[in-house]
């Protein structure tokens, strides 16, 4: 399977969200597409798709910036596809030909797997794992 490179940076951005997630710290958008060493320009474009879908809330304004539309426990990576990529899980609707049925039901099978798995894995999850390690003195 292949990610495209907008998807990647959506969950790259939504990660680093996460990790500052209170509920109400804003982080501003240069911030943003400076840890992940992302195109501003195009990173509010992917903002703006996951805005749309109620992943992400904004403030403008000078103490403006992007914050999670909900706790990162509630989304998940297939909330970030279909917000992003929505017809990158689509199935073949084409039924001609002796052996389409089999085969379309063969890629039903695999889409729904894949559906399932990126529903189990949640941006908290993600976040943490992305903190590094911890050191004490």
């Amino acid at each position: 399977m292949r990610i495209s490179q907008k998807l990647d940076y959506a969950c790259r951005a939504m990660v680093q969200l996460a990790k500052r997630h209170d509920g109400k710290t804003l982080t501003r958008l240069e911030e943003l597409a400076q840890r992940e060493a992302v195109s501003a320009n195009f990173l509010v474009q992917i903002l703006n798709d996951l805005k749309r879908d109620g992943l992400v809330d904004s403030r403008r304004g000078k103490a403006g910036g992007y914050l999670l539309g909900r706790p990162p426990a509630n989304i998940t990576l297939l909330d970030i596809v279909h917000a992003v990529e929505p017809g990158m899980l689509a199935g073949i609707s084409s039924s001609e030909g002796e052996s389409a049925n089999v085969i379309r039901a063969a890629w039903s099978t695999v889409l729904d797997s894949t559906r399932k798995e990126l529903g189990k894995i949640h941006l908290r999850t993600l976040a943490e794992r992305s903190a590094g390690p911890m050191y004490y003195i």
